[in-house]
């Protein structure tokens, strides 16, 4: 079964430095998860500012681990900045949430976390 996730960009940055990378993987489980908890619920309550903010915050995570959700990422910041329904982006913020807990257990796997 393929990742969610690229561990290149993060072998890159770290150098290959196992212990760091075990640290921002530990450091990426602590702050993601809330801030994606956080995000669908801004999204919920139609609140567009922090539903921006959340996005944005996530992205430079997102591609330090190579996960497949910039255009996702990018649809919710787009719709922050239309009168547009939050069913527009439903869909992109449950591609966002479900990917991202499938990410969460292979990151707790694969650095035994």
């Amino acid at each position: 079964m393929s990742k969610q996730y690229s561990i290149d960009s993060l072998k890159e940055i770290a150098g290959d430095d196992t212990d760091f990378m075990v640290v921002v993987a530990k450091t990426f489980l602590e702050e993601i998860p809330p801030d994606l908890e956080a995000l669908v619920s801004a999204v919920d309550n139609d609140n567009k500012e922090l539903a921006y903010q959340f996005a944005h915050k996530m992205k430079p995570n997102l591609e330090m681990f190579g996960i497949d959700l910039l255009k996702d990422i990018t649809s919710v910041e787009s719709w922050t900045k239309t009168a547009k329904n939050k069913s527009t982006i439903q869909s992109s913020v449950e591609k966002i949430n479900t990917t991202l807990h499938e990410v969460f257990e292979e990151l707790k796997q694969d650095f035994n976390i």
